[in-house]
């Protein structure tokens, strides 16, 4: 049994969260601004439950990174950590799209991709390790249910 490699874990979990409230700090004022005005889905979710669902998948995310940079280096190790940090950066890039520069289809295809690429990242994980895909799981569905919300807030407020 492999002994945990504390500067690896916190590297792999403050990634993600910095990722997050980076995007989170460069897009706060939207929220109050802009989006209070947009037409919203009636399925959309009260305001206060992101925060507490981002930072969850952001904490879960680092460590299902972690136990994959933790594995023995090689292509397919190097694979999934590239393939982790591409999903990392169109996530980033998407609360850019959305909330800075309020391009809501631009965010949608954004997003369209950002789902391909966890489910990409999630077969590459379960190939090194079947816990670290499986961690990633919520993250999946709550993009799902992110990109169904994000079509519809393209469908309501397209001009």
């Amino acid at each position: 049994m492999k002994t945990i490699d504390i500067g690896k874990l916190i590297i792999s979990i403050l990634l993600p969260l910095s990722v997050g409230a980076i995007a989170g700090m460069f897009t706060a004022q939207a929220i109050p601004e802009w989006y209070a005005l947009l037409n919203q889905p009636s399925f959309n979710p009260p305001n206060w439950v992101f925060g507490p669902v981002w930072t969850t998948l952001y904490l879960v995310m680092g460590i299902s990174f972690y136990l994959i940079w933790r594995q023995e280096a090689g292509k397919e190790r190097n694979q999934a950590i590239g393939i982790f940090l591409v999903q990392l950066i169109l996530n980033f890039g998407w609360s850019f799209c959305f909330f800075y520069f309020k391009m809501i289809g631009l965010a949608l295809l954004d997003i369209v991709i950002l789902w391909m690429a966890i489910g990409l990242m999630l077969l590459r994980f379960y190939k090194l390790r079947p816990l670290a895909a499986y961690l990633n799981i919520p993250y999946l569905l709550w993009v799902s249910f992110a990109t169904v919300l994000n079509a519809a807030y393209y469908w309501l407020n397209r001009s």
